[in-house]
Parts: C-alpha cells; sequence; structure tokens
C-alpha cells in the first residue's frame, strides 16, 4: 500500500510510526518536525494501519465530516489541501477551532453533516475526497447526502460505526445494511475490519457511482 504524499512511517519515541509534519494536538509524540499518528485515536489511522488502499494523496482536496476536536483532521490537513472540517457539537468544535490557528488548509465548519445544503455555499465542488467519521443513525444518507461535493473520480473513505446504528444487532448485519444502502449511490472498493484499533467499526472506501 502507497501511503499518501506527507504521510510517512516514521522512527518517533523508539518505534516505526504513521506520522505526518504539523503543529502536535493532542500530546502525541514528536521527532524532527514529524507527528505520530496514533491509530487508536483515529478511524483514519486505523485504515492506514490496516493497509487499507484510500486512494487519497497529498494535496487532495477533502471535506471532512465529524471533525470533532480536530485528533484526525489536524492529519489530514498536515498533508492534504483544503480541508473543510464538519462538526455539529459546538464543544469540539472550540476545540477544532483552536487546531485550525496555524494550519491554514483547515477550514472549521459547525455545521451538520446530515444538512449539507447548509454549507454547500461554503465548500467547493469536484473534491477528491471525502472522509466521514459521524457518530449518527443513517451513516450511509449522510455520505449520500454529501456526494455532491465528490468529482466523478472521488473517492468516500468512511468509518461505519455499527452502535451507532443500532446497539442491539450483530455488527456484521449493520455493516450489510449500510453498505447495501451506501451502494445506491456508491461503488464499493472495499471494505475492513478496523480491530483491533477500534470495535464494532469497519472502513469503507467507494467511489460515486
Amino acid at each position: 500500500m502507497t501511503l499518501p504524499e506527507g504521510v510517512e512511517r516514521r522512527s518517533i519515541a523508539g518505534d516505526q510510526r504513521l506520522a505526518t509534519r504539523g503543529e502536535p494536538v493532542y500530546g502525541e509524540p514528536t521527532a524532527d518536525g514529524w507527528r505520530a499518528w496514533d491509530a487508536r485515536r483515529s478511524k483514519l489511522g486505523a485504515m492506514l494501519e490496516r493497509e487499507m488502499d484510500t486512494g487519497l494523496a497529498g494535496g487532495d482536496g477533502v471535506l471532512y465530516l465529524g471533525a470533532a476536536s480536530g485528533t484526525t483532521v489536524s492529519h489530514v490537513a498536515d498533508f492534504a489541501g483544503p480541508t473543510y472540517a464538519v462538526e455539529f457539537a459546538p464543544r469540539p468544535a472550540r476545540d477544532l477551532l483552536a487546531v485550525a490557528a496555524n494550519r491554514d488548509r483547515l477550514f472549521p465548519l459547525l455545521k451538520d453533516a446530515r444538512t449539507p445544503d447548509t454549507y454547500a455555499h461554503v465548500v467547493e465542488s469536484d473534491l477528491d475526497a471525502i472522509f466521514q467519521d459521524v457518530a449518527t443513525r443513517g451513516q450511509a444518507q449522510v455520505a449520500l447526502e454529501n456526494r455532491q461535493f465528490l468529482s466523478d473520480d472521488g473517492r468516500l473513505v468512511a468509518a461505519i460505526k455499527a452502535r451507532s446504528e443500532d446497539v442491539t444487532a450483530e455488527p456484521a448485519d449493520v455493516f450489510e445494511a449500510v453498505l447495501a444502502e451506501l451502494e445506491t449511490g456508491y461503488e464499493v472498493l472495499s471494505t475492513e475490519r478496523l480491530e483491533p484499533f477500534h470495535d464494532d467499526h469497519l472502513g469503507v472506501v467507494a467511489r460515486p457511482k
């Protein structure tokens, strides 16, 4: 698997770690300007550790859905181009603003990923990638609603949370149902469970139909 340009494996704190160049955000160890990317705190980091071909590349324009306090999106903004970070909850959004203060390619948006019409006037179209990590029921619908921002050859890279869809159902059944809905608008290219980094999560890479 080829890592995106700007993401490397570096020797940090005695271990070979995924890393990006940038200001530290969450207490992660650093070395020579590189900051370790902790896969146990990042679904995208886990997908890279699981050697999924995300299709992400250095300089990509990215829409990030579910940015929370900025742990993962800070790494994305280190290697990507313009990165639009959507977060619904005000408290983590305040942390996200602080993360963006020294990242001029990161644009925080206090919006709901389920209603993309509220930020369509801000986010450019024909983006290279959407990364989605939202803790809500209807994760496939969120991806379908935001498909409008992707270029024809863009990628959806999503972390599907089984417990956010249904806390009582078997995760495998939840994933099957989410993928079936997702396939109404996307071609699924690959999937991978994210254990041992994240329980009951499925990494998905897809492209718009």
